[in-house]
Parts: structure tokens; C-alpha cells; sequence
């Protein structure tokens, strides 16, 4: 039995950034688990990652506006009521109050995916996956439920079987893994790789990034100067095997430090945008990492003396593991799409509609 579907409006591009889109495919993966199928509204670029929505089992629709925008809005009216789906999730930092609340007067559930709280939400449901800002930083509408922090944490499901395979560090020699998420926006992943091949103790490196990285080519290029030290890893079959091996990861405090805490790696953050400061902050505060700081305030020297304390530790690498893995179970998209499920349940809408007339 096919039910309604649900429709995320997202776009994804260089000055955007990836990861709103990222976790919309790991809500819609789950999602589709209930027998709901996903229709992705966005302006993408590049275009192939149109084939990576469908290649998810979900639709793509290309919007013809940049999402937040008056144009956008209508466009969304016309496909919520072409499409008829049980509920719209918007990610996007553009989305004002004004935007939602029409959304609201459709009729349909409104779910707003945000990690920046900027906003007057009037939402039906507000769900931050990362670690903060708090349910202190967010204005709501009366009625408005939030779903906030680590039980909601959007870790992607190859990622999460790879907790068993990581429940015990692997042998030496040292892997390390350099994991800046979806974007990199500061391109940073090349200059941290070698730094870490130039660390005592490391053996071998492997750089996640995406298929579309904007320096993808000079990392080929890196990799092919150090063949049997540093590898980039860019297909995504490949990453959940890698994170099983290393021994540690530098992140940058994003969705990707999430699963890598749920999976039990150590880590050394850097943070590369101010919406990841409050995670890497807790994940500091849990001890699942070591936050370093802001990426331009953080020095050579100062990567490599983190990397010596903490490969010299092993009973420090074993806290982190144990502290990332209790922090982070995995089965945040679970809890969100049961969320999702209760919102949409026949009787919700019979005893809201009581609750009116009254």
C-alpha cells in the first residue's frame, strides 16, 4: 500500500552548501521505510544531483525560484496542491515566518528542518539534528512542536551498522580519517591531510569527500604523489568501511561529526562554520572530542601536538569511542519519522478539529 507522500523543498548549490540536502535524503530514506514515497522541489547544482534524489527511490521536481522567495512560495502552493502530500519539510536558511504560516493554510503538516533558529517558526514541527542551538533559542507559534539534539541525530543507516564492526579499535599502524562533511567550505581538506601524513605515529590517511567536491581534482593529484600513505574517498559505498578502520577523524563539529561519534572514532574538530560551534562545543562537553577551535585561528603545530596526546592515550581514545557511541545511538531518524507518523494520525486531526470547535 502506497500512502501520501511527503514533499521536501531544498535546494543545493556552491553558495548553499550540501548538507540541507543531505539530510533530507536521510529523513526521506527513513521515511520511505513507512511506505511514504518523497518528492524533492530544488534548484540543484550541479545537476547530477538530481540522479543521486532518484537513485534514493525518490522523485526530484527542479524548482524554477531559489527557495524563501515570494515566486518559490507559490510554486510550492501549486505542488502541494497538485501533489496532495501528508506533510512539507523546508530546509532552507531563507524561509521566513510569513512563508510558513501560508504553507500552514494549505491544510497540509509543516515541518521545519533548522540548525540556526533565526526565525519565527510557525511551523507544526521544528526538528534541529544537531547538538544546539537549545529550545531556548527558538521563537514558535502556539501548537508548534520541537524535536531538538542528540536523540534526533540524522545518521545515515550504512553508517550506523558500522557500530558493530567499530565496537573495539582496530590494530595499529594508525589510520586517520579527514571528514569535513558535505562542503568544506573553506577547502580545507587537502592542507589537513597533509598535515596529519607529516604526524608521527600516522601510516595512512583517507579524505572523505563528496563526488562534487570543488577541489576534487587537486586531491586526485595529492593522493597520486603519496599513493600507499593518503587516498581520497569520494564514492559513498566506500566511507562506512573506512570510518570502521581509522583510529581517529578530524571533522568540523557538522552532521558528519554525529556519525562518526555514533560509530565510535575519536575526534579532533575544527570548526568550519559558526552554525557547528554549539556541536562541537557539546561533543567537547561529552567527551566524544577535542574541539580545536575556529579553522583560521588553529595552527600546524597546534593539529600536531592533539594528534601526539591523543594516539600517545589509549585510554583516552577508548573514552571518546565509549562517550560518541552513548551520545549518539543512530536511530534519530527512526524517532522522527514515528514523530512525523503520530502528527499525521487520522485521529490527531479529528481531536484538533474538536478542540476548534469548542
Amino acid at each position: 500500500m502506497i500512502r501520501a507522500p511527503i514533499l521536501f523543498r531544498v535546494d543545493a548549490a556552491p553558495h548553499l552548501g550540501w548538507e540541507h540536502l543531505s539530510r533530507c535524503l536521510t529523513l526521506a530514506a527513513a521515511i520511505q521505510r513507512r511506505r511514504r514515497p518523497a518528492y524533492f522541489l530544488s534548484q540543484l547544482e550541479p545537476g547530477s544531483l538530481g540522479l543521486t534524489i532518484k537513485r534514493g527511490g525518490n522523485e526530484w521536481l527542479e524548482a524554477g525560484n531559489p527557495a524563501g522567495t515570494a515566486n518559490d512560495l507559490e510554486e510550492v502552493v501549486q505542488e502541494v496542491r497538485r501533489l496532495r502530500p501528508a506533510a512539507v519539510v523546508v530546509d532552507s536558511p531563507d524561509v521566513k515566518e510569513e512563508y510558513l504560516s501560508t504553507l500552514r493554510g494549505t491544510g497540509t503538516l509543516v515541518v521545519s528542518l533548522d540548525s540556526l533558529a533565526h526565525t519565527l517558526f510557525s511551523s507544526h514541527l521544528v526538528i534541529n539534528p544537531l547538538l544546539g542551538p537549545g529550545r531556548e533559542s527558538y521563537e514558535f507559534a502556539r501548537g508548534t512542536q520541537l524535536l531538538l539534539g542528540a536523540r534526533y541525530a540524522l545518521v545515515r543507516p550504512e553508517i550506523r551498522r558500522q557500530r558493530p564492526a567499530r565496537a573495539q579499535e582496530p590494530a595499529q599502524p594508525f589510520r586517520a580519517i579527514v571528514a569535513l562533511g558535505d562542503d568544506d567550505p573553506h577547502n580545507q581538506s587537502g592542507t589537513l591531510a597533509k598535515c596529519l601524513l607529516n604526524c608521527p605515529k600516522v601510516e595512512r590517511v583517507d579524505v572523505l569527500v563528496r563526488p562534487y567536491h570543488r577541489d576534487l581534482d587537486n586531491l586526485k593529484a595529492l593522493a597520486e604523489a603519496c599513493p600507499e600513505r593518503l587516498e581520497i574517498v569520494y564514492e559513498p559505498g566506500e566511507a562506512p568501511f573506512r570510518i570502521a578502520r581509522c583510529h581517529f577523524a578530524v571533522s568540523a563539529g557538522n552532521a558528519w561529526s554525529l556519525e562518526l561519534a555514533c560509530v565510535g572514532v575519536p575526534q579532533i574538530v575544527i570548526v568550519q562554520s559558526e552554525m557547528h560551534w554549539p556541536t562541537a562545543q557539546r561533543l567537547e562537553e561529552e567527551g566524544a572530542a577535542t574541539c580545536l577551535g575556529w579553522q583560521a585561528n588553529v595552527s600546524t603545530q597546534t593539529i600536531r601536538q592533539a594528534v601526539a596526546d591523543l594516539l600517545s592515550d589509549g585510554l583516552e581514545r577508548q573514552a571518546m569511542a565509549r562517550c560518541g557511541r552513548k551520545l549518539i545511538d543512530g536511530r534519530g531518524p527512526d524517532r522522527l519519522v514515528t514523530a512525523l507518523e503520530l502528527l499525521l494520525h487520522p485521529s490527531r486531526h479529528v481531536q484538533s478539529a474538536a478542540a476548534i470547535a469548542a
